[in-house]
């Protein structure tokens, strides 16, 4: 199927957590991480440059002593397996460092023994020894943060795989990127720590594509553009995300309408960055929110709405954002084969999809 073809399930005769990580982005640091933020930043891309103190010049043992929550096996491994760049080239662990060169790498998972393996369903698209892809669904966090231990998808993981990256001393073991508690379909977890870190570049200099479908509410004023607008913190909610012009960070989201309704629109999101929030934030401020996504000005919506009758009591025809991961294109870290995987359509969004075609179709 071709990019601009519409998935099947989409034609009228036949029909990823408290912070989201669609793509990793380069965190530049310093200072010395403490073990609160190493765990943070576990599988993210750092860049730091070189001091004018170098206590140790060879650049196993600087990383050591620059990152002492890290064994320095786990150091070793990663410089070995080219994880770690010295001015932008791979490194070997006795390059030699001067003041002033700039060190890049996938910062490692730490060492931790909390995680308890729990028999929860997972949807699996695709496996072999190196990565699984999974359609995830809606109403699951990902990985195990502050007030969730338990009913995670790592904590699915851990009980159906016996092989993940840094498994099973981590709480993120596998985990290379997230989708929001509610949002749903494709993410690819790692077996091993080699295919961990190679994803997660891949996912830091943006050599992924990512692909979501949306049901939003109105239709936009163009039939396809480019949402170009810096994100950051909300300055009052620290829970939110919001355009910010003074410290954001550069976020740009393409949208094509796939099919217009009365009220409504199935959209097509393409991503070209991958901040938290982004594709929540930049489609209110266009003033077209995900229906159902409370946090940004999304309704719930009833079919008594969509049928435009009374309101009656009767459950929703979704209660969560209508956000759906539907494709994730990525190089195989150990075959270098460029792979594409599509999720069907989840039910609520399907069964949405459905009732708009029945009752509000354009004229």
């Amino acid at each position: 199927m071709s990019e601009t073809q519409k998935p099947s399930s989409f034609d009228d005769t036949n029909p990823s957590d408290e912070i989201p990580l669609i793509e990793q982005e380069t965190i530049d640091l310093d200072k010395t991480l403490t073990e609160d933020e190493a765990d943070e930043l576990a599988g993210q891309q750092v860049r730091f440059r070189v001091g004018n103190n170098l206590k140790f010049n060879r650049l196993d043992k600087y990383l050591g002593g620059r990152f002492s929550c890290f064994s320095r096996t786990k150091l070793q491994q990663l410089i070995k397996e080219q994880g770690v760049n010295v001015n932008g080239r791979p490194a070997k662990p006795s390059c030699k460092l001067q003041p002033g060169d700039e060190i890049d790498l996938i910062l490692p998972v730490r060492e931790l023994r909390e995680l308890v393996p729990e028999d929860i369903p997972i949807n699996v698209l695709y496996e072999d020894d190196y990565i699984i892809v999974i359609n995830k669904q809606p109403d699951l966090i990902v990985h195990p943060a502050r007030g969730y231990k338990h009913g995670t998808l790592v904590n699915g993981l851990v009980y159906h795989f016996q092989n993940l990256s840094s498994c099973p001393e981590d709480l993120r073991p596998g985990i290379v990127h997230r989708l929001d508690r509610n949002t749903t379909g494709c993410l690819v977890v790692a077996k091993d720590d080699t295919s961990h870190w190679k994803l997660s570049r891949q996912f830091a200099e943006r050599t992924t594509k990512k692909t979501y479908i949306a049901i939003i509410h109105g239709t936009p004023q163009l039939d396809a553009d480019v949402i170009n607008q810096p994100l950051g913190v909300h300055p009052t909610r620290r829970e939110k995300y919001a355009i910010r012009h003074d410290i954001g960070k550069e976020a740009v989201t393409i949208y094509e309408v796939l099919e217009a309704f009365r009220g409504y629109s199935l959209v097509q999101l393409d991503l070209k960055t991958g901040r938290t929030h982004q594709i929540r934030v930049h489609l209110s401020y266009i003033k077209h929110p995900i229906a159902a996504d409370d946090m940004y000005g999304g309704k719930v919506v009833y079919p008594w709405q969509i049928e435009d009758c009374d309101a009656v009591p009767e459950e929703p025809l979704i209660a969560r954002c209508a956000l759906h991961a539907w494709k994730l294109e990525i190089t195989h870290p150990a075959t270098n084969e460029r792979m594409t995987f599509e999720a069907p359509l989840p039910d609520d969004m399907q069964n949405l999809l459905d009732n708009l075609r029945k009752y509000r179709k354009q004229v």
